[in-house]
């Protein structure tokens, strides 16, 4: 059963001590903006995302939706939110290793797909950011990024009229600042909801498994479920899984964040969903098909001090198994999210 966060009774409440405190103030142009519901799909859990603090509408949508695809975030114009996170590719890099910002700059790494974001604890794939927020600020003033200062990106937003518009729309004046620009871009990024594949209709009685995909679910509840677990299909732990560290990139992962020599080469576990769309894999991109992903794990985990004990042995696989398994894994697309025209500029 569908359970829905009444935003609307929020937003009103809110609204409503608004124009207490604005009525005085002729000259400021009010607006309740419109609400829109945050639907948790069935089987999901409550998410971590503090709606309450953010009520979503309409007009906050669209904002945060513009914002995300407009190069003015960045130093050079051309490069944006949805230049590595492309909706073509469930808001990765599109065939690409790493993705690219400013001057032809090679990030540091893959780009994960934007799905499912209200349900996460932390944010990149080391854990470095625990807010939504700091991903932004990071990224607009990464130099091999966006390349660009907070405090320009306001200055350029407020010099267009259309941009006005929009945040009197959704915030009830033209005011443009960066708390504001935040929101929006969260009230964006957090709709990107994917819950809506074959599997998930497998869950809820609207399709059945094939036998090798059944076959192959079975192969992933004994060999894989215990890191990409739950709905999400991970548990957001960091593991080290045996990859060689890439010279030309010195990543250590989470080690970056804690300093502590335990967290060497561990990376937060990635949601499975929509893998086979998001191509390339691993934290630096390193491989590109999901069954070279399955032959590392069968052949190639390196046996390090801080590998994860569930993979000392590696994951063996037998060829059936292993084509059921890329079966399974298929189910996980979600087509709708991939072709919602919400979600695209």
């Amino acid at each position: 059963m569908k359970r829905w966060f009444i935003i609307s009774v929020l937003s009103a409440s809110i609204i409503g001590g608004s124009f207490l405190l604005d009525s005085c103030k002729k000259h400021r142009p009010f607006s309740k903006g419109t609400p829109i519901p945050f639907v948790i799909p069935p089987g999901f859990p409550d998410p971590t995302y503090n709606f309450s603090g953010n009520p979503l509408t309409e007009e906050g949508f669209q904002l945060g939706k513009k914002l995300f695809f407009d190069g003015r975030l960045s130093s050079t114009g051309n490069v944006y939110c949805g230049s590595c996170h492309q909706p073509l590719a469930a808001f990765t890099t599109f065939e690409h290793d790493r993705s690219h910002g400013v001057n032809g700059n090679h990030t540091l790494r893959n780009a994960p797909g934007l799905f499912n974001l209200a349900w996460y604890p932390y944010f990149n794939q080391d854990g470095s950011a625990n807010s939504l927020w700091k991903v932004y600020e990071d990224h607009i003033t990464n130099p091999k990024e966006l390349g660009e200062t907070v405090s320009n990106v306001l200055n350029k937003l407020q010099q267009d009229a259309d941009y006005k518009t929009m945040f009197r729309a959704a915030f009830g004046d033209e005011t443009i600042t960066k708390e504001r620009m935040f929101k929006a871009l969260d009230q964006f990024v957090v709709n990107l909801v994917s819950a809506d594949s074959k599997y998930d209709k497998v869950t809820k009685g609207q399709a059945s498994f094939t036998a090798q995909e059944q076959n192959g679910y079975a192969v992933f509840q004994n060999k894989c479920a215990t890191c990409h677990s739950g709905i999400l299909f991970t548990g957001f732990s960091f593991r080290n899984i045996g990859l060689e560290i890439d010279p030309s990139l010195n990543d250590f992962g989470r080690m970056r964040v804690t300093g502590n020599p335990a967290d060497s080469l561990k990376f937060r576990v990635p949601s499975l969903r929509n893998l086979e769309f998001t191509s390339y894999y691993f934290h630096d991109g390193r491989i590109n098909f999901p069954r070279n992903v399955l032959k590392f794990y069968e052949t190639g985990v390196n046996q390090g001090p801080t590998l994860d004990p569930l993979l000392t042995n590696g994951i063996s696989l037998t060829p059936t198994e292993e084509n059921n398994l890329i079966d399974f894994l298929r189910t996980l697309s979600d087509s709708t999210f991939l072709n919602n025209p919400r979600f695209r500029p």
